[in-house]
């Protein structure tokens, strides 16, 4: 479903063309404000291996990354954080002075290091971002940041985690910083019980996996606009349709046929001709493509969610088809669509078995979705440990590292240029 034309065309503007675009193994973590639109990303860089050897080659793909632009595309330009090694910091900042949009994470151990916290001052001279995780702090502590002074004065921005932290501390801590003039941000914000406990306060941003996680719903009840896109899915998914008729289906809504035909012809996927129709398009990218070409238009095009978890849906699909290559052409539209409705539950505020039960689904689309096995589960859960920040868990050579990286770039990539076309309307 990533709209690759014939082989004779030529590749997209935007593919990845250095080596560190493809093997970064880096994920980006939205921070979202209190209108949850996005007002930093976090990038949490993997080690490739074990020893000196990876850690010289994350080293280096960290900086050339940087150097050669990216990490800027990764993050679309908009303000991000890393945590960087010692001996970057020490030896590489000039990288760091040339990228304002770029910012540094502190750890309260560093204020001990002479040396590092003489380096972290200078970076701040040249207004470089810094962010002081306090995530280590001991959530008993009666004074957790008096030792810690020399670092919060370089810091503008400072993070706690609501997840160890009861309610009061929680409120009390992030007044205390917010007093300060300092930026708060909530992390490790897992469930919406903890999230809305942020909603009341002062934070900055609220970051964590509560932005993909399904709110519980006694009663579900689907608005009409959702109802409605459920009912342009089943009537995609029913119909046989050749091109002529997949046009039928959505000729009635202007916009979506409007952003539909802007995307395909935009530069990213460098056409050899403009495609003028929906019916040409079919005819182009062949029908079960087009088919979710449009769920992908449909679901991006939702201005009542998160535009965050909108693009985490689009990621998804596009990483699911990639890691399905070597399966047939009819499994890796389906791969794709395991990884676009993997969210489906989150983006419309209901229980998954209840949503899909709207929708006329291949066995093993819902088998991934609800039961977690058949031929996609695996590739989801990949995906899912990609995205918590830790590929420990599944214990991957460094060889799939770089194969999961190379797919999530690509994935980011289309993913926003996707979402920036679905924002569009028509004239």
């Amino acid at each position: 479903m990533t709209m690759t034309a014939p082989a004779t065309t030529t590749a997209p503007l935007n593919a990845p063309t250095t080596l560190s675009d493809m093997l970064l193994p880096v994920v980006r973590s939205p921070m979202l404000d209190r209108d949850e639109e996005l007002f930093a990303y976090e990038l949490v860089f993997y080690r490739q291996g074990a020893g000196t050897d990876a850690d010289t080659t994350l080293l280096g793909g960290i900086v050339s990354g940087i150097t050669d632009g990216a990490i800027t595309r990764l993050v679309r330009g908009n303000r991000a954080f890393m945590r960087l090694s010692r001996s970057l910091l020490l030896e590489q900042t000039d990288i760091l002075a040339h990228t304002p949009r770029l910012g540094v994470i502190m750890d309260p151990f560093q204020v001990r290091d002479v040396a590092l916290v003489q380096r972290l001052q200078q970076l701040a001279l040249r207004n470089c971002p810094m962010m002081l995780d306090l995530g280590s702090i001991d959530p008993a502590s009666s004074e957790p940041h008096g030792p810690l002074e020399p670092l919060l004065r370089l810091a503008r921005y400072v993070r706690i985690d609501a997840k160890t932290l009861d309610a009061a501390t929680l409120e009390s801590r992030c007044n205390q910083l917010y007093d300060r003039g300092l930026s708060v941000i909530a992390g490790n914000v897992d469930d919406h019980l903890t999230y809305a406990r942020c909603k009341n306060l002062p934070f900055q941003a609220i970051q964590g996996r509560y932005l993909l996680v399904p709110q519980q719903i006694e009663v579900p009840v689907l608005t009409p606009n959702r109802l409605s896109l459920l009912r342009l899915m089943k009537a995609l998914q029913e119909s046989s349709a050749g091109p002529v008729e997949l046009g039928e289906i959505i000729r009635d809504d202007a916009v979506l046929s409007y952003k539909l035909l802007g995307c395909v012809n935009s530069a990213y996927f460098a056409l050899p001709r403009q495609l003028k129709s929906i019916q040409q398009a079919a005819i182009f990218f062949g029908l079960a493509r087009m088919r979710n070409w449009i769920h992908t238009m449909t679901l991006s095009g939702m201005d009542d969610r998160p535009p965050e978890l909108l693009r985490a849906a689009l990621i998804r699909a596009h990483m699911c088809e990639k890691l399905a290559q070597g399966m047939s052409t009819e499994q890796q539209d389906m791969a794709f669509m395991a990884g676009l409705l993997s969210l489906l539950d989150t983006l419309l505020c209901a229980p998954m078995e209840f949503v899909l039960s709207h929708l006329p689904l291949a066995p093993e689309i819902r088998e991934a979705l609800v039961e977690e096995r058949g031929p996609f589960a695996p590739i989801l859960g990949q995906i899912y440990a990609w995205e918590s920040g830790d590929m420990r868990a599944n214990q991957l050579p460094p060889q799939s590292i770089r194969k999961m990286a190379g797919a999530y770039f690509e994935a980011t990539q289309w993913a926003d240029q996707v979402y920036s076309f679905s924002e569009q309307r028509a004239h």
